[in-house]
């Protein structure tokens, strides 16, 4: 049967952009383990455009549009899918369809997976689909895509050609994709500077600017060739260069170009000075997932016309990923995306590795290193002069006999003669009642009484004291609201859960001489107690078990002991409101900071970090969990 391409075909004016005036359907999609560019919903899509519109460097959060993507935002100025718990950072592109195609009309695909639920297709297969089903074909190979399936729609099924195992598959109608009018943007180079124009002083950005002049140059030349080309050649061969999306980790590049006949008496459009014939390239699917080794046509010519896939001009928006597909050795470079210079074969001098026929390697956003090697479990050693490997949080204690009153004469001594000043919790004077006079009675404390806090001096209503102490975790203690001074054990309200902790045969960056203490925490979601912001209601836990390190060395030590006692007082975690994905009833760290990126610093929670054993000391320390408190 006749089945349907994978993207329209339009015609493009002479420098290979779609008219003006038309109109496309964006889709916004991010890059799986598999190589896959998955598609974000419509509602998703729809948000990141609107953030777009008010600031194309800004951030992207996710959660405040679907729960579910609620640790993950997109930073459009790297053009990455960042989640906040673990770090992992994604790819992300902007691809654009035509109006009448699924997304436009707002059709979704979706297959039955092994837990019985509805996963969509990529968004390619789901536009043949439905181009199928409009045409009213009864059945479509998808063999053509790099799948080995074969869809039914009589029996809404499809079945696997090699294993003949069938699922059922379903068409639902959704909200439509964002709609946009006007050309597509050009590229845009990764990094960049901040938006006052100052470029960033990064080393990534330096090395970026430095061979920005040389790719720009590079390009002024092709595009003579553009316009003062070979205009009287006009029965010759059509000379076509097809920007396609590359996708390559680690080197590897899951493309390969063949080659493909073309049509007669077309517009020549030199690039790079080739005379290529329009090329065809493979679906970027790993041959090592889908036995199936499609070729999909890039761009193809007909009679007096060029034609561009709507569908592959995302490549225009992908920033450091990009590669031209050619004919002849020498690449062009698409505007914005910076190259790395490399030495000439006499090593005197950088010379652009277009012009020495060289392949382009592309500069890329690093990645950061989150995870140390695999490890066996027989490698992970105790901490020394640490008896165990974890610890697990109890539920909260009865704090009876703690009576508000009581802990309040504790720590205070009665003033005689108050001061003409204010209290810093009422702000009424001293000399005057407490502010809480008539809101708060306890008997024995009366709103004119004024006390001072043993440690500091800083002095109070001893009934605003009062207040404050039952405002708190009512668990014995009290911290000055001026100084921060902790009288008694703080203790915090963070849920069950259980801390691990042993060395690992690897050292962390800036410590080369020492291993590494990994730290493992794991909380599970549950339900909130009446010590919690909402009790009775459930509370989510996103990225656990989360690992963070420490250097094995002295100081280390210490810290590890300190953050294990500030965990048995449940001090490390608490429930409340994401800072980073604004989701709110959820388990957050509660102002100790930790190093959870292993082997890098791109997030800032990494190493080196000259400074951070003494700041997370101090921050113990702020908390109630200080040096005096280790036993020898």
């Amino acid at each position: 049967m006749a089945r349907p391409g994978t993207g329209l075909l339009v015609p493009v004016n002479g420098l290979g952009y779609p008219p003006q005036n038309l109109a496309r359907v964006v889709v916004w999609e991010w890059l799986n383990e598999h190589g896959r560019w998955r598609p974000y919903s419509a509602a998703v899509c729809h948000h990141i455009e609107n953030v777009l519109k008010g600031d194309a460097r800004g951030t992207v959060v996710l959660g405040q549009v679907d729960g579910q993507l609620s640790p993950y935002v997109i930073d459009l100025q790297s053009m990455h899918q960042f989640r906040q718990d673990t770090g992992t950072m994604r790819p992300v592109q902007r691809n654009f369809y035509e109006p009448s195609s699924a997304p436009g009309k707002g059709v979704v695909w979706e297959w039955e997976n092994d837990n019985g639920s509805w996963t969509p297709y990529d968004m390619e297969i789901c536009v043949t689909i439905q181009n199928a089903y409009e045409k009213q074909h009864p059945w479509l190979d998808l063999t053509s895509l790099g799948f080995c399936y074969l869809i039914d729609f009589n029996s809404m099924s499809q079945t696997n050609r090699q294993s003949q195992r069938k699922r059922r598959l379903r068409r639902r109608m959704d909200l439509a994709y964002p709609l946009i009018m006007g050309s597509i943007p050009k590229s845009q180079s990764w990094p960049v500077g901040a938006s006052s124009g100052h470029p960033c002083s990064c080393q990534q950005c330096i090395l970026v600017n430095s061979t920005r002049a040389a790719s720009n140059a590079i390009l002024a030349s092709q595009r003579r060739k553009v316009y003062g080309g070979t205009g009287g050649n006009s029965g010759g061969t059509a000379t076509l260069t097809g920007v396609r999306q590359s996708n390559t980790f680690a080197g590897t590049t899951l493309w390969s170009p063949t080659s493909a006949s073309s049509g007669t008496n077309n517009n020549n459009i030199s690039v790079g000075g080739g005379h290529a014939k329009a090329e065809q390239v493979q679906s970027p699917l790993s041959s090592a997932n889908f036995p199936c080794s499609p070729v999909m046509p890039s761009l193809s010519s007909a009679h007096g016309h060029h034609a561009l896939t709507i569908n592959g001009q995302n490549n225009l928006n992908r920033p450091g990923t990009q590669r031209i597909s050619m004919g002849t050795a020498r690449g062009a470079i698409p505007p914005g995306v910076p190259a790395l210079p490399v030495k000439n074969l006499t090593g005197s001098g950088p010379v652009h590795p277009a012009l020495a026929g060289l392949p382009v390697c592309l500069t890329r956003a690093p990645k950061p290193i989150l995870h140390p090697p695999p490890i066996n479990k027989s490698d992970m050693k105790p901490v020394p002069g640490i008896n165990g490997m974890r610890r697990k949080t109890k539920k909260k204690h009865l704090r009876r006999g703690k009576n508000p009153e009581d802990v309040v004469r504790r720590y205070t001594e009665k003033i005689k003669v108050a001061p003409d000043e204010d209290c810093t919790i009422c702000m009424e004077r001293l000399v005057m009642s407490s502010g809480y006079e008539g809101v708060l009675q306890h008997k024995g404390i009366k709103p004119e009484l004024v006390g001072k806090l043993g440690k500091c001096g800083h002095m109070y209503h001893l009934l605003c004291l009062v207040a404050m102490y039952n405002n708190g975790n009512k668990d014995g203690s009290l911290q000055c609201p001026t100084c921060k001074t902790i009288y008694g054990e703080k203790t915090g309200t963070q849920p069950p859960g259980k801390m691990e902790y042993h060395v690992i045969p690897h050292c962390l960056p800036g410590y080369p001489d020492f291993k590494t203490i990994r730290i493992v925490y794991d909380i599970p979601a549950g339900i909130q107690t009446n010590e919690h912001p909402n009790p009775g209601k459930k509370f989510s836990a996103r990225g656990f078990p989360r690992h963070c390190y420490l250097p094995d060395n002295d100081k280390g030590r210490k810290v590890l002991k300190l953050l294990i006692m500030a965990w048995d007082r449940r001090l490390i975690f608490t429930i409340g409101t994401s800072s980073t994905t604004g989701e709110s009833d959820t388990v957050v760290w509660n102002e100790i900071h930790h190093k959870t990126e292993f082997g890098s610093n791109l997030t800032g929670h990494g190493y080196p970090d000259p400074n951070y054993l003494d700041n997370v000391l101090t921050e113990l320390s702020a908390q109630g969990v200080g040096e005096d408190n280790l036993k020898d």
